[in-house]
């Protein structure tokens, strides 16, 4: 009887090997298309794929790294200056002084005395008469000028020769003509806003399709329907175009002419403070001219953005 279970341990010994020789060539697995299929395969049969978290933050990490190691730099080259210069205040000297000035930014202490609040205040409020002004009296004689080769002729030449001028040779004249500094500097903004406005949108009105006008025409609709239905749609991008590069030519002048013409006003308050030999202050000024600036341009974005035919 040994013998007999002997051999039938030898036996199962052997097809036990055998079987597990098998299984590592693959004989006697199922096929793979008949296993389960994995938890991303089933979610991708649902019309939801799984994406990595790697490339999940890829477009995070590539839209703010950037911004951000150009902020550092910018802080690196301004702190090398700072220690090459004893006089000129480091990036953490500045910041304290700015958490001092935006404490109470709009204290008043005299005529000349006033927080930053109220000269970035009094700057757009002249910013935003002369800018207004420009805009009445631009936009529809750049209507004109692009509508009527007459009178394209007759103020062509003219802006050509003015264009040129830098605003700030137009002070002058507005303290001689208005005998006070603070409508000479919403004159200032007026000369340097009209232009871009009177070109960009005499440009749209000429680059109307001769076919809509013709439509008009055969359709006998008036000179205001012809307008405000088929001129006005079509040249509003440039319009706003004019009014983008026109809002940001007046925010620059307007520091230059207030520095000329003293008052309550950041370009005032920045000459102010460098004849107090104030440079933190100088800083913390460009910087809200920069701020202020950017805003503004953003703001004038959103809108051609809104009215724009490409964006809908």
């Amino acid at each position: 009887m040994s013998i007999v279970y002997e051999a039938a341990a030898a036996a199962g010994a052997a097809r036990a090997k055998t079987v597990s020789a098998l299984a590592e060539a693959g004989v006697g697995r199922a096929p793979a298309s008949l296993e389960a299929p994995s938890r991303r395969a089933r979610l991708a049969a649902k019309g939801v794929n799984l994406v990595p978290a790697r490339e999940r933050l890829r477009p995070v990490v590539m839209k703010v790294l950037p911004p951000l190691l150009g902020l550092a730099l910018l802080l690196l080259a301004w702190q090398i200056l700072a220690l090459r210069n004893p006089g000129f205040p480091t990036p953490l000297e500045t910041w304290h002084e700015a958490a001092k000035l935006f404490a109470d930014p709009f204290y008043r202490k005299g005529p000349n005395d006033q927080g930053i609040g109220w000269n970035v205040l009094a700057s757009l409020r002249r910013v935003a008469l002369g800018f207004g002004a420009a805009a009445l009296v631009g936009i529809p004689l750049g209507f004109l000028i692009g509508r009527f080769s007459f009178v394209y002729g007759m103020f062509s030449p003219l802006i050509s020769l003015l264009k040129p001028v830098s605003p700030l040779a137009w002070l002058p004249i507005g303290l001689l003509v208005f005998k006070a500094a603070d409508p000479a500097a919403i004159w200032a903004i007026f000369i340097c806003s009209i232009w871009p406005m009177i070109v960009n949108t005499a440009v749209g009105v000429q680059r109307v399709p001769q076919d809509y006008l013709n439509v008009a025409r055969v359709l006998d609709l008036s000179e205001w329907k012809v307008v405000t239905r088929i001129l006005l749609p079509a040249v509003l991008p440039y319009m706003l175009s004019g009014v983008r590069l026109a809002i940001g030519t007046a925010w620059l002048v307007i520091v230059a002419a207030e520095m000329l013409t003293g008052g309550v006003g950041i370009g005032f308050w920045v000459w102010d403070e460098w004849n107090n030999l104030n440079v933190p202050h100088i800083l913390i000024a460009i910087g809200v001219i920069g701020v202020v600036g950017l805003l503004l341009e953003l703001a004038l974005v959103a809108l051609a953005k809104a009215f724009s035919y490409e964006e809908k």
